[in-house]
Formats: C-alpha cells, sequence, structure tokens
C-alpha cells in the first residue's frame, strides 16, 4: 500500500494529548450523555470475569466519569429505552470485537463481516450436535430471552471448558447473528433472537465487507484520535491487510508524529483543536481501551503494561491485576488492588518518582470511595523511602 504524504506532523505530546482527549480523559466529559455516551464515544468496552474492585465493564465509564454507581452502570448498558426512543430500544448489544465487548447496538450493520465468516468457517472447536441448534432457536422464539443454564445447561462438566451442546449450539448461533446477547445476569449472558432483540432498522447485513470495515477503521480513528495501522486494526481486532484495503478511504488523514517510527493516521476533527482542558486522575483496567494495545502504550507514554492475572505468581511483577495509575495525562504508577471486607488493600505499588504519590493517593481514596470501602492498608510499595510519604498522603486524607 502507498501512503500518501502527511500534511501534519504531531509532536509526541500532541498525539499524547490527542489519545487522551479521543479516549475520553482530557477535557470535561458530556456527563448528561453518562455511561451510554462513553459507550457510544470508544465504540467498544470489553468485558472480562475477573473481578477485583468491579467488573472491567464498571471500571470503564467509572475512570472517566467517576464515582457512578455500579447498578446504573449496568442499567446503562442493558436497560432498554431513553428520551426519544421506543422504550424496547436497547443501547447495546454484545460481540466479538477487540475481544468479547459491549457494543452500541447502532454498530450492529458494521460487523455483517465477522457475522459472514463465522458462519462460512469450516472448523470450530466444539462439536455441534444433531438438531441442536434448531432446538435452541426454537426454545428461544417460544420462550424468550434465557441463560445457557435455562436452554439446558452450559457444560456437561465441571471443567470451565467442557461445554454442553446447548451451549455450543446457541454460542454458534450467536457468532452468526442468530442470537443476540442481550445483558449479563450474574455474569451469565442472556440470549435472546436478533430478530426479536435488533431495531428492524439495524437487523441486515446489507453492508458488503469492504464497507464494513471502512465504517469500523473509520470509528477506531476516531476512538483512538491518532494511530498507527497496527493501533488501528487492533481495535476491533481486524487484520492489518483489511486496514490497508479501506484506510485511503476512511476519512482518516495521514499525520507524523515525534518518535513514531510507523506512518500513522489521525481523525481530522481531532486535528482542528488543540486538546484542552481537564486531566483525569484515576485508576486504569488493565483492559481500559486506552492502554490496550501493549506496544502504543509504550510509544505515547514511556509505560510498559503487562496484565500478569494469567502469569505464575512467582513470575509476576507488579501483581495480579496491576492497575496503571493516570495523572496529569500521563502514566504514574500502578496499584495491584484487592479488598478484605469494607478495606481496600494496595497489595502492591509501583511509583514513578515523589511527585506521583499525591495522585496515586488520590486514586486509591477515590476508589475506595466507589466500591464503599472505609479504609485503605498499603501493603508493599516498590520503591520503600516513598511508603511512608504514601501511607501519610492516605492518612490524613482518611483522617
Amino acid at each position: 500500500m502507498t501512503t500518501p504524504r502527511p500534511d501534519t506532523a504531531l509532536s509526541a505530546d500532541e498525539a499524547r494529548r490527542i489519545a487522551l482527549r479521543a479516549q475520553g480523559f482530557l477535557g470535561t466529559p458530556d456527563r448528561r450523555a453518562g455511561v451510554r455516551g462513553v459507550l457510544r464515544h470508544l465504540g467498544a468496552v470489553q468485558l472480562d470475569t475477573i473481578s477485583v474492585l468491579a467488573r472491567s465493564h464498571e471500571l470503564i465509564p467509572y475512570a472517566r466519569l467517576g464515582a457512578v454507581g455500579r447498578d446504573t452502570v449496568e442499567d446503562a448498558y442493558w436497560k432498554p429505552g431513553s428520551a426519544g426512543t421506543p422504550a424496547t430500544r436497547p443501547h447495546a448489544f454484545e460481540y466479538w470485537s477487540h475481544a468479547a465487548c459491549i457494543l452500541p447496538i447502532e454498530e450492529w450493520p458494521h460487523f455483517a463481516f465477522r457475522r459472514r465468516a463465522y458462519r462460512a468457517r469450516p472448523h470450530w472447536n466444539h462439536a455441534l450436535p444433531d438438531g441442536t441448534y434448531d432446538q435452541v432457536v426454537k426454545q428461544l422464539r417460544t420462550e424468550g430471552p434465557l441463560t445457557a443454564t435455562e436452554l439446558g445447561g452450559a457444560k456437561k462438566t465441571s471443567e470451565w471448558w467442557d461445554w454442553s451442546g446447548t451451549k455450543v449450539a446457541v454460542e454458534r448461533a450467536l457468532m452468526y447473528g442468530e442470537v443476540v446477547c442481550v445483558e449479563r445476569r450474574g455474569w451469565k449472558r442472556v440470549y435472546d433472537l436478533a430478530e426479536r432483540a435488533v431495531p428492524a432498522d439495524l437487523l441486515h447485513d446489507e453492508l458488503d465487507d469492504t464497507e464494513c470495515l471502512r465504517r469500523l477503521v473509520r470509528l477506531a480513528g476516531q476512538s483512538l484520535g491518532v494511530g498507527t495501522r497496527a493501533d488501528i486494526a487492533d481495535y476491533h481486532r481486524l487484520k492489518g491487510e483489511q486496514v490497508d484495503t479501506v484506510i485511503a478511504d476512511s476519512g482518516l488523514v495521514p499525520v507524523t508524529v515525534e518518535g513514531w517510527s510507523k506512518p500513522a493516521w489521525a481523525d481530522p476533527s481531532a486535528l482542528e483543536t488543540p486538546p484542552r482542558g481537564r486531566h483525569r486522575t484515576t485508576l486504569l483496567s488493565p483492559f481500559d481501551s486506552l492502554i490496550w494495545e501493549r506496544t502504543r502504550t509504550e510509544r505515547i507514554f514511556g509505560f510498559t503494561h503487562r496484565l500478569e492475572a494469567y502469569v505464575p505468581k512467582p513470575k509476576r511483577i507488579h501483581g495480579y491485576f496491576a492497575m496503571p495509575v493516570l495523572a496529569g495525562g500521563r502514566l504514574v504508577g500502578r496499584v495491584d488492588p484487592a479488598r478484605e471486607g469494607r478495606t481496600l488493600i494496595a497489595r502492591q505499588i509501583t511509583l514513578d518518582g515523589p511527585k506521583a504519590v499525591p495522585a496515586v493517593a488520590q486514586a486509591l481514596l477515590e476508589a475506595a470511595t466507589w466500591v464503599d470501602c472505609t479504609n485503605v492498608r498499603v501493603e508493599r510499595v516498590d520503591a520503600p523511602d516513598l511508603r511512608e510519604p504514601l501511607v501519610s498522603e492516605l492518612t490524613r486524607a482518611l483522617a
């Protein structure tokens, strides 16, 4: 692919600030739009089973809006209806994007290319027993939204990977687009027929693959502000070659960024005005879209981020669920949190020097309040000389 000559050159600092604004951290967020506004702005909110302070899809709006109620978060994703819309119109659906993600319902048509690819897929990890698929669809049509358990059971054995025929069928139907996840109930997917759950004006696969990809590349560029080919591809887990086929027609513009060795593209609206405004101080979920892509995080923030939950404990460096701390538009440390009753425990803290102490203390205190903890206990600080200043800062604020 031949890349057009860029018209705009950005400093590394400008690119960082553009990325922060695009991700909803720089400038005052539209609080009236709330959690639904965050979802539309980001285009995808990743789901994950791990829950330490809260689940990741709760941490994402918290990081941008502050202490929004956790029930409010769930209702915003899954409770249908809002001012000016029919009471039954959903706001979101769950599908495979960057990973398993909550997506704005308006994005349903854009994933037609992926649904078609799943339908054409010749091999699957789990065998589908004869007749089970049709039976699941019939049961949903007759009985309405159901979990896999209510459909007949999710597992054959206690092993997490050993799905029952029913679970295989309903997950296959979800990938094909015949079934949609309409909410999470106690972390279980609740399935319904897409023809019943997705608004009629969106329930179609009319967009060809090229148009789906063009739109998703454009949206990824808007959510990133500025990014390389790999950054843009990673947002919805596209292939680099897929990005190449559509980026020239996506509306994104080529730019150069100081210190970036690869070509980059930017959302033109992000270049119109310099990013200004409030820098949020907060703990970030390791699954936050600001830091999804490891090499991008290193390139923009000079910060190496790796989720260690799946790393053997003796090999962990920063902890099971180390959460980066965002302050002043930079990543200034990490906290590996836990909860014990109404105490938030910082099992391990990494600080980027003494100036990070007030910010990390603030982030810890805000998070503690949000999850209804009344105390914060610090166990380990990687820089021992910073432990006392941090504890003092916390004690003073809690007094």
